[in-house]
């Protein structure tokens, strides 16, 4: 039998078909191909990150203010500003464990935990799983790994340092501020500064806060500019009086300068952020559904 073929026409038609669909799932490979490349390099991956918690004070009483031309005139300036940066709750100390673990662990008030009585993931303890490097810088600490509740020679209060209350952080990881390196190339992967109860704007003013970071932190932040590093300000609340919107800004080599995001966040973005921007594969309680800063990188 004769197999019968089909119109040229139909044969040219068909061909161009085929072409068509080629070059269509072609473009869709790259486009996907793209898409993946832009998702993973969303986020910068820094050597080092450096947070700091300040105290009790809402997004205007900091963000414009003359008593703050440190945080506004270099690191606003020269970095990125969080407009809708929110805290979780109050009082302190809930929210940093929620900073730090996403989740306040079941703290709803400012009291002493009992060292090493939480065992939950929280951000160093998937450093250290994941072969990283942590460490915390707590001014007032009478010496590293010390375990107590306050200090009042220090101005030091343990609520402010919610490492302690985890059993999978190792105690020798906090450290005392005179401890925090000259050589910034010796810093942990991520570390968290904790200022006394004073220099965090807790018992003190605006101003005093702002000249302890530029004393302590300006160095690192001129530092990290060059060297593929991140300096983060962030407030653990408000003043009480403000919807719990506080200031946070991000200063470094990665961070576009002059640069604002006007999307919501609190601290569980936060967390995440930090996560991702170590390149860790894990996520602590409920960073693990919050999104990643994002509008500020370079």
């Amino acid at each position: 039998m004769t197999a019968v073929q089909a119109p040229k026409r139909n044969r040219r038609s068909l061909t161009t078909l085929a072409g068509a669909m080629a070059l269509a799932a072609t473009s869709i490979g790259l486009w996907a191909g793209a898409g993946s490349t832009a998702q993973a390099a969303a986020l910068p991956t820094p050597d080092h990150v450096v947070v700091v918690v300040m105290e009790n004070h809402s997004y205007s009483q900091v963000i414009g203010s003359s008593s703050a031309p440190y945080i506004n005139n270099t690191l606003k300036a020269g970095g990125a500003n969080l407009t809708q940066s929110y805290g979780l709750t109050h009082p302190s100390e809930p929210n940093y464990y929620m900073l730090f673990s996403g989740s306040n662990q079941g703290r709803t008030d400012d009291s002493c935990v009992p060292v090493g009585s939480i065992s939950a993931p929280n951000l160093a303890s998937e450093l250290i799983a994941a072969g990283k490097t942590w460490a915390s810088y707590n001014e007032g600490l009478p010496s590293q790994g010390s375990t107590v509740c306050t200090n009042s020679a220090g101005k030091y209060a343990q609520k402010h340092n919610p490492w302690f209350g985890f059993s999978n952080v190792p105690t020798s990881t906090a450290k005392t501020m005179t401890q925090f390196p000259t050589d910034f190339t010796t810093l942990p992967k991520v570390s968290f500064v904790v200022p006394n109860l004073c220099n965090d704007m807790h018992d003190c003013s605006v101003s005093t806060g702002d000249t302890w970071l530029q004393n302590k932190l300006s160095a690192y932040a001129t530092w990290a500019k060059t060297h593929n590093s991140i300096l983060a300000v962030t407030f653990d609340e408000d003043n009480r009086l403000s919807g719990n919107r506080i200031p946070t800004v991000l200063y470094g080599q990665h961070v576009s300068p002059g640069s604002s995001s006007s999307t919501t966040y609190n601290h569980y973005n936060v967390l995440r952020t930090l996560e991702d921007l170590a390149g860790l594969s894990t996520h602590a309680g409920n960073a693990a559904s919050a999104s990643d800063i994002t509008g500020i990188w370079n």
